[in-house]
């Protein structure tokens, strides 16, 4: 009788590397950006990207569009809030870095609590029944001073109870470092869901609902499960929002909310895991610094959302797929010239079109401060002909010269695909 044999699976160095890097990223980031304001941005960073991997449970894993997911991500944080004030009256002896989890506890309570109703019905129904809970509970908001605090909204401060090692979580740079810490296990927990039997058997739920009813399963348990488990990690990301600001109010509630999950976790990609992800530095970079630089930000966002759709509706992360593949099989190099030249007539129509649309904001809401204005750089003159006409042909020449590129580049872009599946064949056929 032969010795039994035993085999070990190999580590998986490429994942190994891409959860370091990812760590060291969290670790790293506030030693490069020491600013007041790239700490308070980082902290929003990392709260969005567990909002928008738990919205994409939803979205991306299990195809149910959901226009009212704020709402646990906002319960949350006011049962957070509350929890952080019992803290600090001394009546509940709860550590300051375990509210954020009772943010996802209150999350998945509501998600228990709303979502067996919700789920009974996929599709249009379904996105239907979570923007009119989602309107409920925003009405809600303003009707329940007591709990929600009508328009003032709750405060709190989140240096409370006992320090522990010096932390007191009053400065920025420790609570960005606990925000951090929820991220990354949030992060990981959510992708070892996507592993799970639970996660595969929601993507068949997704794609093919009838035959998994077939099989024997319960499609409606199956979505009731995963939206549970969504609404805890949302609640988790609204408890970290309740300690980042330490006031909270019926805005995390609303629509506008919701539906800027939505938009960014779209832009991002919703059928890849790290989309959302890029999806939550976008939406912190447009809600934070765009909002800032001009008045016309909504504008843009819906310009790019539409282009988006338009032209990459899989998101910044099937781009970035795309490329790697044609990357890996060494074509790559054969469309730098074609992105470049993307490249700077997107730039040129994106000058056009803004410095248009900064003149017309201009004399709409800052016509006392007089008709000059700064673009990029250029003096404008919003009551200038000149101006407009120079606008106006630089959008046209660049529109025209987009779409000679365009042509020319989708023309070079099915060569090399056909490079690559003849490559593919190739390597098939020695195999």
């Amino acid at each position: 009788m032969s010795a039994p044999r035993y085999r070990f699976k190999p580590y998986n160095v490429g994942r190994w590397f891409i959860w370091g890097g990812y760590a060291l990223v969290f670790a790293v980031a506030p030693l490069l950006w020491t600013s007041s304001l790239s700490l308070t941005m980082l902290s929003q960073i990392g709260i969005g990207i567990i909002a928008c991997l738990a919205f994409n449970m939803l979205l991306g894993q299990g195809g149910m569009l959901s226009f009212g997911h704020a709402v646990y991500s906002g319960l949350g944080s006011f049962f957070a809030i509350h929890t952080l004030n019992l803290v600090s009256a001394g009546t509940l002896p709860v550590p300051v870095s375990l509210i954020p989890l009772v943010g996802g506890l209150a999350g998945m309570a509501v998600a228990a609590l709303l979502g067996y109703v919700t789920t009974k019905k996929a599709g249009t129904p379904f996105a239907m029944i979570t923007l009119g809970v989602g309107e409920l509970v925003w009405a809600m908001s303003l009707m329940f001073p007591g709990f929600f605090g009508g328009e003032g909204g709750i405060s709190g401060n989140r240096v409370a109870g006992q320090p522990f090692m010096g932390i007191t979580y009053g400065p920025q740079i420790q609570l960005y470092y606990l925000i951090a810490i929820y991220t990354f296990v949030c992060t990981a927990a959510m992708y070892a869901f996507t592993r799970t039997p639970l996660g595969r058997m929601l993507n068949a739920v997704r794609d093919n609902p009838e035959r998994v009813e077939f099989v024997g399963y319960n499609t409606q348990i199956v979505r009731y499960t995963a939206f549970m488990a969504s609404g805890f990690f949302m609640g988790i990301s609204g408890g970290l929002s309740a300690l980042n600001f330490e006031i909270v109010t019926a805005e995390v509630v609303n629509a506008a909310r919701s539906g800027a999950f939505l938009l960014f976790t779209f832009l991002g990609g919703a059928l890849f895991f790290f989309g959302p992800i890029i999806g939550a530095v976008l939406m912190v970079l447009a809600l934070v610094l765009l909002s800032e630089i001009t008045q016309a930000w909504l504008l843009y966002l819906g310009v790019i959302f539409t282009f988006m759709v338009m032209f990459a509706p899989g998101g910044v992360s099937s781009l970035i797929m795309m490329n790697l593949r044609v990357a890996s099989f060494g074509k790559l190099r054969q469309l730098w010239g074609s992105y470049l030249a993307l490249a700077g007539t997107a730039f040129g129509i994106l000058a056009g079109a803004g410095a248009m649309i900064e003149m017309v904001y201009h004399l709409q809401l800052n016509e006392a401060l007089g008709p000059k204005l700064k673009f990029m750089g250029a003096q404008l003159d919003a009551k200038g002909l000149d101006s407009w006409f120079g606008a106006g042909f630089v959008l046209v020449v660049s529109i025209a010269l987009f779409e000679l590129v365009r042509r020319h580049f989708v023309r070079q872009w099915g060569t090399v695909q056909e490079e690559i599946e003849k490559e593919i064949k190739r390597r098939e056929a020695l195999a």
